[in-house]
């Protein structure tokens, strides 16, 4: 049994530990007058060296390294965690541990484990049937154009609004390192609709253009922009009631609402289609797509929930009331674009149905930001969507090639 007696007791052998480590500091402090002396003999200017590389070496000499540590804001001090805060925080954002938040480092190591390429999709089978003069019908048609109209420019306007706004507005640095992350898989899911449209052989002007053109497409466009629009000002900084608000109304624009409900008419006409073994290929793009967007949602969701946990002053009843028809707006804007993609019957579904689904999805975002549901009594007419979102047991999927990803059956689904 320990006695905290012995712990007073001078250690045996501390002299000579002491004068080990004066030797090991002194061996130190010679390493690094060494190095000093090798780095300035390496930045004189020598007969050899060219004007430019002379020239080069005079700047460095007048370089002041001060204004680049200042710009290092709290570098100068060891990071505490309780400093690690969503916004506004005091600890050094380059410095990545010890972690605050170890479910955003968990996110980005999923993320990683679950990497895909859009050209790892076997697009043959689309390419025959859309050329298919009997292939499709004109309101399968619809539904593949229309869908890849809106998403083709919708993950550009998330992407934008990471990297101009989110990423730089975010103060906690293992939440920086699943935006990076995020922002990638972004850029993947452009790439995945531009090879779609590329390999399908549509108008790629007609395409890129729906968000102008076609209103149900160009009014879900108009409603996330106007959220970004301020924050993505340089000048823009949080640490205010009312800035801290006009961030968080972003983070619920984008995650709860753009990537939390409109993607999902889309998502799931374009998933039926792929059961009924139609667009197999864009099918199997748009599955990848919405596993990585079902992350981002819970992600966001999250950060989100984070931020209300530590200024519980934001999230007053007018901060509810706004982000309720915040939520109720997109839901709104969803039902639109689904009777203008699908006005009749098709692929086992109907307006009603997908109206009914929205509902249902509204709900959820609205709970799981602890705000209480606007549609009573609505389910999930499709629970096939559920399903269909894990690929760990899929196996040369819809005859491509064998893709068995590291945590697919690790990870939890909206």
């Amino acid at each position: 049994m320990l006695s905290w007696d012995e712990f007073d007791k001078p250690e045996e052998g501390a002299a000579p530990a002491k004068a080990a480590a004066a030797a090991q500091q002194g061996n130190t402090d010679a390493l690094d007058s060494d190095a000093a002396g090798s780095v300035e003999q390496a930045r004189a200017i020598d007969a050899n060296d060219s004007a430019a590389v002379a020239r080069a070496k005079a700047s460095l000499n007048e370089l002041d390294i001060q204004e680049g540590l200042d710009d290092l804001a709290g570098a100068s001090a060891r990071v505490h965690v309780g400093d690690k805060q969503m916004i506004n925080a005091r600890a050094d954002l380059n410095q990545l541990v010890p972690f605050k938040y170890d479910w955003a480092w968990q996110k980005y190591l999923d993320g990683c484990a679950n990497h895909w390429m859009p050209q790892e999709v076997n697009m043959n089978a689309d390419i025959a049937l859309w050329k298919s003069k009997d292939g499709l019908s004109e309101d399968e048609r619809r539904i593949v154009m229309r869908n890849l109209g809106f998403f083709s420019t919708a993950d550009s306007l998330v992407a934008n609004n990471l990297v101009l706004a989110v990423y730089r507005l975010i103060t906690n640095p293992e939440c920086r390192q699943y935006i990076l992350r995020q922002a990638f898989e972004e850029a993947i899911h452009t790439h995945a609709y531009q090879y779609c449209i590329e390999s399908l052989g549509m108008d790629e002007g007609e395409i890129f253009n729906m968000y102008h053109e076609i209103p149900s497409v160009a009014k879900k466009a108009s409603w996330g922009l106007k959220y970004t629009r301020s924050i993505s000002d340089p000048k823009f900084e949080t640490g205010t009631p009312e800035t801290d608000r006009q961030f968080l109304r972003n983070l619920i624009a984008y995650y709860c609402v753009l990537e939390g409900i409109f993607f999902y008419c889309g998502f799931t006409q374009i998933l039926s289609m792929g059961r009924r073994n139609k667009m197999t290929g864009t099918a199997e793009q748009f599955q990848y797509i919405l596993r990585d967007e079902s992350m981002h949602l819970n992600f966001g969701i999250d950060v989100i929930n984070q931020i209300k946990i530590e200024n519980p002053h934001l999230w007053d009843a007018e901060m509810k009331d706004e982000a309720t028809q915040m939520i109720l707006q997109g839901t709104q804007l969803e039902i639109e674009y689904a009777r203008d993609t699908m006005p009749r019957g098709v692929l086992g579904m109907n307006a009603s149905m997908m109206e009914d689904y929205l509902k249902f999805i509204a709900n959820r975002r609205l709970t799981q930001i602890g705000l209480p549901e606007q549609y009573p009594g609505t389910s999930n007419p499709f629970p096939w969507m559920s399903e269909i979102m894990d690929l760990k047991k899929e196996k040369n999927f819809f005859e491509t090639r064998v893709i068995e990803y590291q945590t697919g059956g690790a990870l939890s689904w909206d």
